[in-house]
């Protein structure tokens, strides 16, 4: 058996048991304990951890750890870029596609109405969203820790708040995703681009008072869905507005 100290920075401590959190403390590790093993054992998904130290060195999720190491593990920096000592992964959590499990389907639309490429169906067990984040390279949405904990999947983040628009804040916070946003260009059935369309081409597929009152349509060539800049959308719009502008005002 040997020991080793821990110490788990900013978010990472809202996975920790109380006793735990924001402070250093040691614990038994079985002998060849990876990094990775006790972090989980711990109860920190590895997806949310991108740096560790190991006695002031950065080091991967392989490393073994020794009697008497000293551990640091930290969250996604928002201040600055650590990419160049990385060794947790070989790349940051920065991809912008995800996969959002069974609860998140309210997040999923909304970041779709932010354009960012998500796929969400209730029928997805764990399985399928493993296989489909490291098909696509995607980064996964969840609220459930074991989910992260699986192997295969090296992109994830969970998701602390409860409401879909709180949940999408924290998202767009958390991966700085504000200045990628491109509101209203993907269909939020399909999840496919939409295309700007003439309105004579789809007068047949509008009710009279749109075709009356709108002018500027787009449609999802997948599955047909027109789209105009209703009532709906503005209030889509301005519930966008508020999650973006609070992100690039930053904390008050």
């Amino acid at each position: 058996m040997v020991t080793v100290t821990f110490r788990f920075y900013e978010a990472l401590n809202d996975f920790l048991a109380p006793g735990r959190r924001r402070q250093e403390f040691t614990v038994p590790c079985a002998r060849r304990a990876t990094t990775k093993h006790m972090i989980e054992a711990l109860g920190v998904p590895h997806t949310e951890v991108e740096l560790i130290l190991v006695n002031g060195e950065s080091v991967g999720f392989d490393r073994i750890l020794e009697d008497g190491d000293r551990v640091a593990a930290y969250p996604r920096f928002e201040a600055m870029d650590v990419t160049p000592i990385l060794k947790v992964r070989a790349l940051p959590l920065r991809d912008a596609r995800f996969v959002a499990d069974a609860h998140l389907g309210g997040l999923a639309h909304m970041l779709r109405m932010l354009g960012f490429d998500t796929l969400y169906d209730n029928h997805y067990d764990d399985d399928a969203i493993v296989a489909v984040a490291a098909r696509d390279g995607r980064t996964v949405l969840t609220r459930d820790r074991e989910l992260l904990k699986r192997r295969a999947v090296t992109h994830g983040c969970y998701v602390h708040a409860l409401k879909s628009e709180a949940q999408l804040r924290e998202i767009v916070e958390r991966l700085d995703l504000a200045r990628r946003a491109r509101p209203f260009t993907l269909c939020l059935h399909c999840n496919l681009p939409l295309r700007r369309v003439d309105k004579t081409s789809v007068l047949d597929r509008l009710p009279p008072k749109v075709r009356e009152y709108y002018e500027r349509f787009s449609t999802c060539d997948a599955c047909g869905r027109v789209y105009w800049e209703g009532s709906h959308w503005r209030d889509m719009r301005s519930m966008l507005n508020k999650v973006l502008s609070s992100e690039e005002s930053g904390p008050a």
